[in-house]
């Protein structure tokens, strides 16, 4: 599909860049995907989660494996081909392709999903346009697709500027607030029908120095003042998204 920017000849002011945040309930991220994908045909895209298998192993936090127990089907598809053998040898349907691609989704003959679940992945995608319309491929005509995403708005990095740092994966390369999400997201041909917002659970500050003890106790503070926050309204000071949205004809 075809961006529609606003046009250059369109009158424009300052103003038009003030935009109001919905309403949206801070949620636990693990138990509300699988909640959504309860009873349902569910593909879940990325779900390979490279380089983290020993954290997820230890924390049991691989989304895939709680989607599993949920979903009446899964499937995972991933561009990770050393990941998708590793899950079909653990007994998960998996398949390596690119979502950017639809021709490489249509050959894999998927059923319709009920639900599409794209968890942090795109903000790994240097085309992100691109890969949001192959994901019409994969959702049946009345599914959901759920993405979520870090928050560049969230208190993490927030906090984390004022120290010289910024708090990133390695493999990062955009990060979305709503507004930016949404609009691209409607520029490919979904319509955003649900908004929750997340914190992250904290896994990776390791260690037992003074500056780990450190790291870990200004981390726990934050995600507390973030779960604050949101109980007095301002969700998205945390830091992730999840955005629910429709193919545009069933919005």
């Amino acid at each position: 599909m075809s961006p529609d920017p606003v046009s250059e000849a369109d009158d424009q002011s300052q103003l038009q860049m003030l935009h109001r945040l919905p309403d949206a309930e801070l949620v636990n991220r693990i138990p509300w995907l699988c909640d959504r994908a309860r009873g349902k045909r569910v593909v879940h895209v990325g779900f390979v989660d490279t380089g983290y298998d020993e954290m997820n192993e230890r924390h049991d936090a691989w989304l895939h494996a709680h989607l599993e127990r949920a979903a009446t089907s899964l499937v995972g598809i991933d561009i990770d081909p050393v990941g998708v053998e590793a899950a079909r040898a653990g007994g998960y349907e998996a398949y390596a392709a690119d979502c950017r691609n639809p021709d490489e989704l249509t050959a894999l003959e998927l059923a319709p999903a009920d639900v599409v679940i794209a968890g942090e992945v795109i903000e790994h995608v240097d085309d992100p346009g691109a890969f949001l319309d192959g994901l019409h491929t994969l959702l049946a005509p009345d599914g959901v697709l759920i993405l979520t995403t870090p928050n560049p708005s969230g208190l993490i990095n927030t906090f984390a500027l004022l120290g010289g740092y910024e708090i990133n994966h390695p493999d990062h390369v955009i990060m979305f607030t709503w507004r930016t999400l949404t609009n691209l997201m409607g520029r490919h041909g979904w319509t955003t029908v649900e908004t929750r917002t997340y914190v992250p659970e904290l896994k990776t500050v390791e260690g037992t120095g003074g500056r780990e003890r450190a790291l870990r106790a200004g981390a726990r503070f934050v995600l507390w003042l973030e779960r604050s926050l949101a109980r007095v309204g301002r969700p998205f000071a945390a830091d992730g998204l999840i955005v629910v949205a429709r193919h545009d004809h069933l919005a």
